[in-house]
């Protein structure tokens, strides 16, 4: 098993993408073939030319909740900034807390909208692993309507500092999210629009949906020494009946199971751990990384990936890892974009 330093890489500060194309399917598109060990551009919208009568595109529907906080601590003013991870049966909230100085339990935080427009009190109440703490909102309420009034579009750091605009409210949402519930995007799927997955549906490639609650684990490195002993976050995922016995049908006819995302990778490969895919809802902390076959994805649409992240292994171990690695060198030096606001790349 190769170290952590294997899956890094120099990548020029101007490469990553700070705004999304104003037309979504016009993002460039790095076309990897493991058999022919080929490498072609083109762009999203020509990806009817890629796939065939046959093949099933299979996306995630999660959608991205305003999980991002921002606000004052009461007792000193300073700034505060939290992201929403999830609600228990009572109300109270956990929350990735930052801010300068030590908290306290009992203290209270002015949480404020973007527009500031909206206020929402938290109360602390206990301190967690991880800078993870249970927080009260005052008033209580449901956790999505509260969130709706003062939370903020829960952007990666290395967008703008993580700071949103108005715009980003629709940007940074797939065309199909229906689930609430995701702290970040599935961001392979920002790149279609309702006219080209209409497009692939007439050529006989039609489409089907899982749900993977993008989680915390996103946002966080591994530290670990070595790969191995990286314990993956454990994210909500569901495939359901109807969908298996669809995608047990495509391979029948000798089409393709199309996975759009990494997240869409691992909700197929956990449904189908026992070696063929069955229903599956419940949560997965699936790391794939070298060795692993594949049960489930036979071709895969992915952005770029962020240097020693488990994403950037998932894809190395499905692709190929010295084509992969290929992959990447040609999409630095021909300027294309990365990460999540970034272009994609399609490995068959």
């Amino acid at each position: 098993m190769p170290d952590l330093s294997h899956y890094d890489y120099d990548l020029p500060r101007e490469l990553i993408a700070q705004q999304p194309l104003k037309a979504r399917q016009d993002a460039r598109l790095l076309v990897v073939n493991r058999q022919a060990e080929s490498i072609e551009h083109a762009y999203v919208r020509d990806l009817p030319e890629y796939l065939a009568a046959g093949d099933t595109l299979v996306l995630n529907d999660t959608r991205v909740i305003p999980a991002r906080l921002v606000g004052r601590r009461e007792r000193t003013n300073a700034r505060w900034t939290g992201l929403f991870l999830s609600a228990d049966e009572n109300g109270n909230w956990q929350v990735l807390s930052k801010t300068r100085g030590k908290l306290e339990a009992g203290e209270a935080i002015s949480i404020v909208s973007w527009d500031v427009s909206q206020e929402l009190r938290l109360r602390l109440l206990t301190k967690l692993d991880g800078g993870v703490w249970a927080v009260r909102p005052e008033p209580m309420g449901d956790a999505l309507p509260l969130l709706e009034k003062v939370g903020r579009v829960p952007l990666p750091p290395y967008i703008r500092d993580g700071e949103m605009t108005e715009a980003d409210r629709q940007t940074y949402q797939t065309v199909f999210a229906k689930e609430p519930g995701a702290v970040a995007a599935p961001t392979a799927g920002l790149h279609f629009t309702d006219e080209l997955l209409s497009k692939l549906s007439k050529q006989g490639i039609p489409r089907e949906f899982v749900t993977l609650h993008v989680g915390i684990g996103t946002f966080r490195p591994i530290s670990t020494p070595t790969i191995d002993e990286h314990v993956m976050h454990h994210e909500w995922c569901s495939l359901s009946r109807e969908t298996v016995d669809r995608l047990i049908a495509t391979h029948t006819r000798k089409g393709r199971i199309v996975a759009v995302g990494t997240t869409v990778v691992r909700t197929l490969e956990t449904a189908a751990h026992r070696g063929s895919l069955a229903p599956y809802t419940g949560t997965t902390n699936l790391f794939i990384r070298p060795p692993y076959n594949f049960h489930a994805v036979d071709a895969l649409l992915t952005n770029f990936h962020l240097p020693k992240s488990t994403l950037l292994i998932l894809v190395r171990t499905f692709g190929g890892d010295d084509l992969i690695r290929r992959a990447y060198d040609t999409a630095i030096r021909e300027g294309y974009r990365f990460f999540s606001y970034g272009d994609a790349m399609l490995i068959v």
